[in-house]
């Protein structure tokens, strides 16, 4: 074996690419053919090539306001089409839970009159925004983009790590990884077929243009950034050139009457949708942070009223707490009828005293997280932290149990990574994004794999230094079956084939109570300081969950 794997050796998760010492996997055997008569030197040249391709093209990220280069390992990670199929109609059912659930307690509040989730969890939830009460949106779409975090653990099963549904960041990278891939491993994709990822904008701007108020046919979308210093906006910008859509920041546009408009060197122009990129406590000063020079006032207003979209909708946050995540498998068989596709990651609630004091005397076994943080901040790994810091974790949780849920520590599935000029295993998570239109939800076949660059590190997070790396979803051959035709022929775990509740639709279903009320006309790092006079604030505001 070349000496790219020679030294190479398993580590303590499932690994991905080798099922034993010198040994790929079926869905590697290409990879590991193309790799491994590669010389170190050869390969660091290449990744080199990439690094200097992408700051070259401005696509970076800022860490602690340092801009560099967005690190992209040259070693791509491959999932194979029978897996998924799973994912896809995993993370499908997971947005529609979750659609049902915020129109649900934005309206009628069933959820919670049944019991299947507390009162208390939501409306002492940081992201429940009672403002966004009875605001309908005409198609019944809250959750236009989602970023539901994936992760394989010790058997090599997939489960879900963490909901994102407020403002997601990384698909930009996800279509700029392919396109850098493709030129410096050129011979690997001519002997793979991989299903492509440039469709993502496209699905996008027809989920934007459907969600466009009642009786407009030729809807006006805008992007809407916190301006050139957010840590992200090389995707705004991305996203916005790649639908054909302006750029804008709150202070291009104007609302006056419940009218949202762009002024333009023509004159004003009437906005129908908003796919914004800044969190809801910065959007609108009239309902939110009175200070904020990033939003609109009177946007709220104007969504209430029926005459614009905002993209994702106000008050999703509450659907990203991760106390509310623990609820979710509950959230599918009540809405769904269904089992869930995808099990969580074992959570413990810490509002229940004997859980607590279970929790409090193995916090050196767990990993414990801030149920509003974003971005990998604040998350404590028991096994990895200090006398003093499990002291201080133990005194917060005592102090605020509300704000922590505990969760197994899980050894992340790992994948061959260059460090230096040799090859590594490091742990990896996956964010696929989906797109829902009203109609379906569309699963990008890939997502963002995120991968911890040092050594035994499980915080894959970028905002903590970590990279990213191409994700590779085989193409399966022609079988009659449509790539989203997720209805049948997926043989799940835990799901009874024959079971009509069980079946796996990516239409969105309506609440259990449909009456919405009314009104029915209808996390990390906190947003970065606003513009110090237009400029500081928005080094960081709209915050990037990647």
């Amino acid at each position: 074996m070349a000496d790219l794997f020679e030294d190479y050796r398993l580590g303590p998760g499932w690994d991905e690419m080798f099922g034993a010492p010198g040994m790929p996997r079926d869905v590697y055997e290409a990879l590991h053919a193309t790799l491994q008569p590669l010389s170190s030197v050869e390969l660091r040249v290449r990744a080199d090539v990439l690094a200097r391709a992408f700051l070259d093209q401005g696509i970076t990220f800022a860490l602690k306001g340092v801009e560099r280069p967005f690190p992209l390992d040259i070693v791509p990670r491959i999932i194979a089409a029978g897996e998924w199929r799973v994912v896809e109609a995993g993370v499908a059912q997971r947005v529609r839970a979750l659609e049902a659930f915020l129109a649900d307690i934005y309206g009628a509040g069933q959820v919670l009159a049944d019991g299947v989730v507390p009162r208390r969890v939501v409306v002492t939830s940081a992201h429940f925004h009672r403002e966004a009460a009875g605001i309908v949106p005409h198609n019944g779409v809250r959750i236009h983009v989602a970023g539901v975090d994936l992760v394989r653990d010790e058997r090599g099963d997939f489960r879900v790590l963490e909901d994102n549904v407020r403002v997601p960041s990384g698909v930009s990278y996800v279509m700029e990884n392919r396109r850098a891939m493709a030129h410096v491993l050129p011979e690997v994709f001519a002997a793979t077929r991989i299903q492509p990822v440039e469709s993502y904008p496209g699905q996008l701007l027809r989920a934007l243009r459907a969600a466009a108020p009642v009786g407009i046919t030729d809807p006006t979308v805008v992007v809407l950034t916190p301006g050139v210093h957010n840590s992200a906006y090389f995707e705004h910008a991305l996203l916005a050139r790649e639908m054909g859509v302006e750029l804008v920041e709150g202070r291009d546009l104007v609302c006056v009457g419940n009218e949202v408009a762009m002024r333009t060197t023509a004159g004003e122009q009437r906005v129908d949708v908003i796919y914004r990129r800044i969190d809801d406590e910065f959007l609108d000063p009239v309902h939110f942070r009175a200070d904020s020079v990033l939003g609109v006032a009177g946007l709220l207003n104007a969504a209430r009223a029926g005459r614009v979209t905002i993209a994702n909708a106000v008050g999703n946050g509450v659907a990203d707490d991760k106390l509310l995540y623990s609820y979710v498998p509950e959230l599918i068989r009540y809405y769904l009828a269904e089992q869930p596709i995808l099990s969580n990651v074992e959570t413990y609630r810490l509002e229940d005293p004997d859980v607590r004091d279970h929790v409090l005397d193995r916090l050196d076994e767990l990993v414990l997280k801030p149920v509003d943080g974003s971005g990998g901040a604040g998350i404590v790994i028991g096994s990895q932290a200090t006398d003093e810091e499990l002291a201080e974790l133990r005194r917060r949780i005592s102090v605020d149990p509300r704000g922590w849920i505990a969760q197994r520590e899980v050894a992340l599935s790992m994948v061959p990574t260059l460090v230096g000029n040799r090859l590594r295993a490091r742990h990896v998570d996956l964010r696929p994004f989906a797109v829902n239109d009203g109609q379906r939800v569309t699963v990008l076949p890939g997502g963002l794999t995120r991968v911890a660059l040092p050594e035994g590190a499980l915080v894959v997070n970028s905002s903590q230094g970590g990279g990213s790396k191409d994700t590779w979803i085989l193409a399966e051959p022609p079988s009659g079956l449509s790539p989203v035709d997720l209805t049948s022929g997926i043989d799940t775990p835990g799901v009874d084939p024959a079971d009509p509740a069980a079946s796996v639709s990516s239409t969105v279903p309506v609440p259990r109570s449909p009456d919405p009320g009314p009104d029915a006309g209808l996390v990390s790092v906190q947003q970065q300081q606003q513009q110090q006079s237009a400029r500081e604030a928005a080094a960081g505001a709209g915050r990037s969950r990647c």
